[in-house]
């Protein structure tokens, strides 16, 4: 059974696909597909980037710090994601079901896991972890990206759920280990 073969009956399964087609129903009045693919377009590093600039210059030398660890956390995550996408091959949901549309073009071939949510989610936790004041632009910003990729049709549930948990537990660590350096 190919990667593929072995998603679509995962799919098939759970329903997940049917989750996936209904929220990208919702997302095809044009209102709400363009903010969704302004916030998918900010999530792709606009806006973590700009974060990490202001925190850098305005933030003091808890900000630099903040900013260089969402950095290399950043840099973590993305090859991490790029790994689990080459090895697990799961096509995205546009891709495996007609009925979904892609609102807007992906930026690599396979779904699994988000990308975008992984590092919404682990640069959520550092930022918060060293400014919690943050809370009420980040956190609000990293749900509707997560939400994004679902209703553009770019990714299931499963696959922003997983990133999620993975962002999670990249960024927990990569706090514990700048912890552990720092004494």
């Amino acid at each position: 059974m190919t990667s593929v073969q072995l998603w679509k009956s995962v799919e098939d399964w759970s329903g997940e696909w049917r989750l996936c087609l209904r929220c990208n129903r919702w997302v095809a009045r044009r209102a709400i597909a363009r903010f969704f693919g302004a916030i998918s377009r900010l999530g792709d590093g606009v806006f973590w980037y700009t974060l990490m600039l202001a925190l850098a210059f305005g933030g003091g030398s808890v900000g630099r710090i903040a900013a260089l660890h969402m950095a290399l956390t950043g840099l973590v995550a993305a090859a991490l994601y790029r790994t689990l996408k080459r090895w697990t091959r799961r096509p995205r949901p546009f891709r495996a079901h007609s009925e979904i549309i892609a609102h807007v073009p992906p930026l690599d071939e396979f779904s699994f896991p988000s990308g975008h949510t992984l590092h919404a989610v682990c640069f959520s936790i550092i930022a918060l972890a060293y400014l919690p004041l943050l809370a009420p632009l980040v956190i609000p910003f990293a749900l509707l990206v997560a939400a994004s990729r679902v209703v553009l049709g770019l990714h299931y549930p499963s696959d922003v759920i997983a990133a999620s948990f993975i962002g999670c537990l990249l960024a927990t660590l990569s706090l514990w280990v700048g912890r552990l350096l720092t004494l």
